[in-house]
């Protein structure tokens, strides 16, 4: 028996552009995730059991990634966002490793990328006021594997933030 290296769904998913009914469900799941399955078939007009199955192939093949609430920081005590911009001591697989996985297990760390530029890495963080920050800095940040210097950027306006995805 031969078994194949691909999965027959994924790769036939893979293929399967997506037409404009996708888009438009897409479209309106970014802009309300608590949408029920009977609204969204009638906004974009199909049966109910069609919009279903739409939307669990649109999870199963990742456009959809997951649901969630958008909590208002400022209710829960984190007001404050910094921005940091941080360089390693070296720029090698291992340090990148080692930097990362000590960011993941920081829950007010809440975007990190890898960048390319003046920084090798650039972190969204939120906390409750700039003590609360001085304070992650001097303790948590500064501490991180690997972290040779780290500038912060804070935040005075939030103008556009996690804007919905437009394709």
């Amino acid at each position: 028996m031969v078994i194949p290296l691909w999965d027959p769904i994924t790769e036939e998913s893979l293929t399967m552009p997506l037409d404009r009914i996708d888009k438009r469900m897409l479209r309106l799941l970014q802009a309300d995730g608590r949408m029920s399955n009977a609204d969204l078939a009638m906004a974009v007009n199909v049966s109910p059991a069609t919009c279903h199955r739409r939307t669990q192939r649109l999870f199963d093949d990742g456009y959809i990634q997951t649901v969630r609430a958008v909590v208002n920081p400022e209710s829960v005590g984190l007001g404050a966002i910094a921005m940091v911009g941080v360089v390693l001591d070296r720029s090698t697989p291992e340090s990148f490793a080692k930097f990362e996985a000590a960011v993941l297990d920081l829950p007010m760390i809440l975007d990190c990328h890898l960048v390319a530029g003046d920084f090798d890495y650039l972190l969204k963080i939120r906390v409750a006021d700039m003590a609360d920050f001085n304070s992650f800095h001097g303790k948590v940040l500064i501490a991180l594997p690997e972290v040779r210097q780290a500038r912060t950027f804070f935040v005075m306006k939030e103008v556009k933030d996690g804007a919905p995805l437009d394709f």
